[in-house]
């Protein structure tokens, strides 16, 4: 997705190296930030898949987001967040901008096409956030697991859907749905057999009929 006004391109941003930005590579389970760090900076990614967690005080993590290309992270810098809230890690091998909150704030003062641009990621975002509350209050688990398999292959999102995704674990799985892995297990057979999913070299294809689990099942 790409917004031009007076010659800016919103995403020529993020794309390249510059004053306050860092273009930035991690290896597949490398950490990029820690719950707790200094919040100073905030995250494009390029290309691969990053695994948002948080941890307890009683120390158990849970996986709240795998983001994937076009996405931002640790955008609570630009409100001045003061620490990280949550932990980033590479769930792929991925290509990553760092933006300085100085360098955010300068640009979203100075063009106005990145700021729509930004603002519009930011507002469905966080209608994101709320159809997942919706989610996991109302719909059953084997909906639940539809749709973040749904949502990992980056179905209605815009561009093409990604038919094969990373090979994701049933306990990731299982934490993201908040269900057990044995009820992951029993679901993702049952996909299987139903055609929904298919298994391929250390990849995921999902099919866009595994829809039917969510609007219908």
């Amino acid at each position: 997705m790409k917004s031009k006004t007076d010659g800016f391109v919103a995403l020529d941003f993020v794309s390249g190296p510059g004053a306050g930005r860092k273009i930035m590579n991690f290896a597949r389970k490398q950490n990029i930030f820690t719950q707790g760090a200094v919040c100073d900076s905030i995250f494009y990614v390029q290309s691969g898949k990053v695994k948002i967690t948080v941890l307890s005080n009683r120390g158990k993590e849970a996986v709240i987001a795998i983001l994937g290309d076009g996405d931002f992270f640790g955008e609570g810098a630009v409100a001045g967040q003061p620490k990280r809230l949550s932990s980033a890690s590479a769930f792929t091998d991925c290509v990553l901008t760092r933006i300085s909150r100085s360098a955010l704030l300068t640009i979203l003062h100075q063009e106005h096409a990145f700021s729509d641009y930004f603002v519009k990621y930011l507002v469905t975002r966080n209608a994101r956030f709320e159809e997942d509350l919706v989610d996991q209050l109302f719909n059953s688990s084997e909906k639940r697991l539809a749709r973040i398999l749904l949502l990992l292959a980056r179905y209605g999102k815009a561009g093409k859907p990604e038919p094969l995704v990373p090979h994701i674990s049933q306990e990731t799985l299982a934490e993201m749905v908040g269900t057990t892995r044995s009820r992951v297990s029993f679901f993702m057979n049952r996909f299987r057999k139903m055609g929904f999913i298919e298994y391929n070299h250390g990849h995921m294809n999902i099919h866009n009929s595994l829809l039917n689990i969510v609007l219908h099942g």
